[in-house]
């Protein structure tokens, strides 16, 4: 079952994984790899979305086996084992409606894998026929693309450990990252340009500062402590209200509860929250200078303009997610503006980096 299964699976990724191939070698594009990688990047935007959709409608465990549902590949055949698990807990994370929305997930999810299979094996291809062309960068994003598989593999097997799910969320974006690397890195527009040095060294800089408050962000979610603080400025009525730090950020620990087994207090959610709430504006002020520092180079002012646009947003549609109770959308917009600030980052330092070889 196991085995057929899996190759029900695969059959199914690779039909959803066949329209964008189809769009790409029907284009006129004389370079097929970079088009590949730059819809798959735009794919994988798309996907980080819809994982984020099925976090947060608490959908992650709606087929609690991996990598079908039941040990089926489809709800549908599935049902018996859904209806059974719904009736014995109706509020419980099973449903018809989550199950649905988990698969459809990791069908996306690997069709995407599957793209990245051809667009490395295209890269290589390439390398015959034109040695100074590099296919590293397609094989690193094979490379990442397995581990975040395993990655939600292990979100499903371990219940949402927060860890798993945060380091999940950060793996979906280094991937996205890779991919406008891979995409970038020998358009014309990144090549025959001298580099930006200091420049580059501070938006590398921002990257990690960036990166670090996803990851709090991430952990925020991931621990359901988005509602921790109801209030803003203040939190629970105070600027520094009771917090327990050690519970709210021990790393490996079972969702909902402490290492010790017990169940988490409010006051380490609470924590979790005030932490990422507490970094923004620093990330903010930082991040924001970057986009007026960088909009005075030609070649990175409308990536600039545009990372400085999502930027307000981003802020913005964290303190809506507050004040407004976590309305989905706005949780949706949050996931989508941190994936757009990678994306945009990532572009203006490959940008700034100037003239490279691709050897």
């Amino acid at each position: 079952m196991a085995a057929q299964t899996l190759l029900l699976l695969g059959l199914k990724a690779i039909l959803i994984a066949g329209i964008p191939l189809l769009y790409v070698f029907c284009s006129h594009a004389p370079d097929k790899v970079r088009k590949l990688a730059w819809v798959t990047a735009f794919l994988t935007f798309d996907l980080i979305l819809f994982g984020a959709f099925t976090r947060l409608s608490d959908s992650g465990l709606g087929c609690p086996d991996w990598p079908g549902c039941y040990g089926h590949s489809n709800p549908v055949s599935a049902g018996e084992h859904i209806r059974a698990a719904e009736t014995a807990l109706p509020t419980g994370p099973v449903t018809r409606a989550k199950a649905w929305i988990e698969m459809l997930h990791r069908y996306f999810a690997m069709a995407v894998g599957f793209l990245i299979v051809v667009l490395t094996a295209l890269a290589w291809i390439r390398r015959r026929r034109e040695p100074g062309r590099s296919p590293w960068p397609a094989t690193v994003a094979l490379i990442a693309v397995c581990i975040q598989g395993a990655f939600g593999a292990w979100t499903v097997t371990l219940k949402l450990q927060p860890v798993i799910v945060t380091l999940h969320l950060l793996g979906g974006l280094a991937l996205l990252a890779i991919l406008v690397w891979t995409a970038l890195r020998e358009s014309p527009v990144a090549t025959n340009r001298p580099p930006l040095g200091a420049l580059r060294v501070a938006l590398a800089a921002g990257a990690v500062v960036l990166v670090l408050q996803i990851a709090l962000g991430g952990w925020v979610s991931t621990n359901y402590a988005v509602m921790a603080c109801p209030d803003f400025p203040l939190c629970q009525g105070r600027w520094l209200p009771a917090m327990n730090f050690r519970d709210g950020f021990t790393i490996w620990r079972d969702l909902g509860m402490t290492d010790s087994g017990r169940p988490i207090s409010f006051d380490a959610l609470v924590a979790v929250h005030w932490v990422h709430r507490s970094f923004a504006p620093l990330v903010l002020a930082m991040l924001g200078w970057l986009a007026w520092r960088a909009r005075r180079e030609p070649r990175l002012a409308r990536l600039a303009l545009g990372f400085a646009a999502v930027l307000l947003l981003q802020f913005l549609t964290g303190l809506s997610n507050v004040v407004l109770q976590w309305p989905l959308v706005l949780a949706l917009a949050h996931n989508g503006g941190a994936a757009l600030l990678v994306a945009l980052l990532t572009a203006m330092v490959v940008l700034a980096g100037g003239n490279r070889t691709s050897r």
